[in-house]
């Protein structure tokens, strides 16, 4: 069993690119936790640790983890936290790491949205650089489908304050998030916020089904029918497609994932589309026709 100086409160999910930082856990479970595709936290009541547990907890794993580089908040969205909670964290983190690449945290838009211009640069300067952002559509119907806690306005106007105050976003998509009855406007409306905010990271994930099938359409919102594997590559060509950023990180490289993608939009945006359309082509056996060009 992998051994670390604290005791955390399971399950704890970190994102890939975390897999060799400190993990503090501040909050346990999700403070929205309703999403109707997710059950990461479900086992969990939300909830704020006690500052000093926590700083008993720094002072132990930057004993336990020393010379490490990057230091990762949880839970579900520690960025909850109040700046008056958050700021004397990031500062007790500085103390006893020292020397650090970056602090970072999942977020949701409100998060960022309830805190000031100034509290956000007094964060990233303290080393809060980079907040992952579960964005799963920018399609407002479908995002009410699945009982999202934000609209395409508080996600474009909560990335755009993070980034305005140096902090970097990290975002992710859900391929199939709609089935497919949404298919196509859920690709289109998630590539344009996506244009609008141009994320520094962008990941794309697959939506699953832990509990099945029929579990996940009781909880949607509106009539969910599933896709095949090609439905799904052609709702990622759509999308990919209709995005036009700049210098923006890509992965589609999650384990739930059906084909990997690696890359950088809008530099090798052809290169993806050509790979997914390969794929689509290897699967295609007549009863998937590809989807017209788009204009």
């Amino acid at each position: 069993m992998f051994y670390t100086p604290v005791k955390y409160n399971e399950p704890v999910f970190r994102p890939p690119g975390e897999a060799n930082s400190a993990i503090i856990q501040a909050t346990l479970g999700c403070s929205w936790n309703k999403c109707a595709f997710c059950e990461m936290y479900t086992s969990k009541t939300f909830r704020i640790k006690k500052f000093e547990d926590l700083q008993t907890e720094i002072k132990l794993l930057a004993q336990y983890y020393g010379g490490v580089k990057k230091v990762f908040l949880a839970d579900g969205n520690a960025f909850v936290l109040s700046s008056n909670y958050l700021i004397p964290i990031l500062k007790e983190i500085n103390q006893q790491f020292g020397k650090i690449q970056r602090i970072s945290s999942y977020a949701l838009p409100g998060d960022i949205l309830n805190k000031t211009d100034k509290e956000l640069a007094e964060i990233h300067s303290l080393g809060l650089k980079l907040l992952y952002i579960g964005i799963e559509s920018g399609d407002d119907e479908l995002l009410g489908y699945i009982h999202k806690s934000e609209t395409f306005q508080s996600t474009l106007d909560g990335i755009i304050k993070a980034q305005q105050a140096g902090i970097d976003v990290s975002v992710m998509v859900l391929n199939g998030l709609g089935g497919k009855k949404y298919s196509r406007q859920h690709a289109i409306n998630t590539a344009k916020l996506i244009t609008q905010v141009n994320p520094k990271f962008l990941s794309t994930l697959t939506l699953s089904f832990p509990f099945g099938l029929e579990h996940y359409q009781a909880r949607f919102g509106g009539e969910y029918i599933p896709q095949t594997i090609v439905e799904l590559a052609m709702e990622l060509r759509l999308f990919i497609e209709h995005t036009n950023i700049k210098d923006t990180i890509f992965r589609s490289d999650h384990v739930s994932n059906n084909l990997v993608l690696k890359g950088i939009l809008s530099k090798d945006k052809e290169l993806l589309l050509q790979t997914i359309q390969a794929a689509i082509d290897s699967m295609d056996d007549g009863l998937y026709p590809t989807l017209p060009p788009v204009l």
